[in-house]
């Protein structure tokens, strides 16, 4: 084995670009109780999502209506990146967790079924771009969703 191999991982995560968009609204990451329903308060946002585990109920959802002394993390900003993505694709997130684990930048991911989502502190977001940028990466503001053009089926 030539020491000069590289792991096929990471150069094809390292030679990947994506797209990115950032979504405008602040965001929060709630912890309730096992079990727990989804409080009135919890507005969706760009990205609402409700993950429950035998010991807990998370909330990812818009900051603004979260009640002060409720457990979460706030502010957040949400990127997305643009999919859908292969299923089959590996070496997503790596390519876009890599550039802010050098930078310092703590995140909370999810999945969905067209594409990864990662948020990030607020007064990290700019920072977070950059980094993406400088790997290649391109980042842009979200363009809004208008709920009444939405496809009838």
């Amino acid at each position: 084995m030539s020491t000069n191999a590289t792991n096929p991982v990471e150069s094809g995560a390292a030679a990947m670009q994506l797209r990115l968009n950032q979504f405008p609204e602040k965001c929060a990451v709630v912890r309730l109780g096992p079990g727990a329903e989804i409080p009135k308060w919890a507005e969706s946002s760009s990205i609402f999502s409700v993950t429950a585990t035998a010991t807990e109920t998370s909330v990812i959802c818009a900051s603004r209506s979260v009640p002060t002394k409720t457990p979460s993390v706030r502010p957040l900003t949400a990127f997305a990146v643009q999919g859908p993505l292969d299923p089959e694709a590996s070496g997503v997130l790596h390519a876009l967790l890599t550039p802010l684990v050098e930078e310092g930048i703590s995140v909370f991911t999810i999945s969905t079924f067209d594409t990864d989502w990662i948020l990030v502190p607020l007064t990290k977001a700019d920072d977070a771009a950059q980094a993406w940028r400088r790997r290649g990466h391109t980042v842009a503001a979200a363009v809004p969703v208008d709920p009444s053009r939405k496809s009838k089926k």
